[in-house]
């Protein structure tokens, strides 16, 4: 019987990819006296293309596009200083995110969430969301030491819970990250679909969030 649900946050609750366009179109627009030479789809396109949708941490990508650019009147600090205080405002959630975990808890599921990314920054975005009140359970891996897909940070999260591999699923975009790696520690793994992977095995896989209160507690209940 499941008993505890883990979600990865970005790409799987936060629709990172909408959130970043709506951050940095933002962004062009406040700085635009110190990068207005650029035009917004320039910038736009190259910031998505250097941050590579995460996984590059944002001091290399504002260095390299104030060198690309020749951004003279604000630094590369300063760029990145208004990423980190700016972004939470432009937090986008997939849709049906907050009933699906109110589905959940109605039904007494456990709920954690482990996530990859720098700790106060990532807390931000989760509590922009309007969700950490549902977790029991918060793992960042600056905080912990540790990022996915390295078992211990899942069985971090299952001790935190104190719940048991078996009895527990985690859900996820990433398929090695999140899906394969909760799957070598013995829990059962939701990919949540992801155009950017392909022939993704999986025990389950959903295209929306609204699919999985019924895998977990309707008539394809895991056990």
């Amino acid at each position: 019987m499941i008993e505890a649900v883990f979600f990865d946050l970005d790409g799987t609750l936060l629709n990172r990819d909408q959130s970043v366009k709506s951050f940095i179109y933002n962004q062009h627009e406040r700085l635009n006296s110190s990068i207005g030479h650029i035009s917004k789809e320039s910038y736009t396109t190259r910031f998505i293309e250097l941050d590579d949708r995460g996984y590059v941490w944002k001091d290399k990508v504002y260095k390299q596009l104030v060198h690309e650019f020749d951004i003279t009147e604000i630094t590369w600090g300063d760029l990145l200083h208004d990423y980190i205080t700016q972004f939470k405002h432009h937090s986008v959630p997939f849709p049906n995110l907050h009933s699906m975990l109110e589905e959940l808890k109605s039904n007494h599921l456990r709920l954690g969430l482990v996530t990859n990314g720098k700790g106060n920054f990532q807390l931000d975005n989760v509590k922009a969301l309007g969700i950490e009140n549902y977790f029991e359970a918060v793992l960042v891996s600056e905080w912990e030491g540790v990022k996915k897909p390295d078992p211990r940070i899942f069985k971090k999260a299952l001790d935190q819970l104190k719940v048991s591999a078996n009895q527990s699923i985690f859900v996820g975009d990433n398929p090695e990250k999140d899906v394969h790696a909760a799957q070598s520690v013995g829990m059962k793994g939701v990919w949540k679909r992801d155009p950017q992977w392909n022939n993704v095995e999986a025990d389950f896989i959903i295209e929306d969030l609204a699919e999985l209160p019924l895998i977990v507690t309707g008539s394809s209940r895991l056990k």
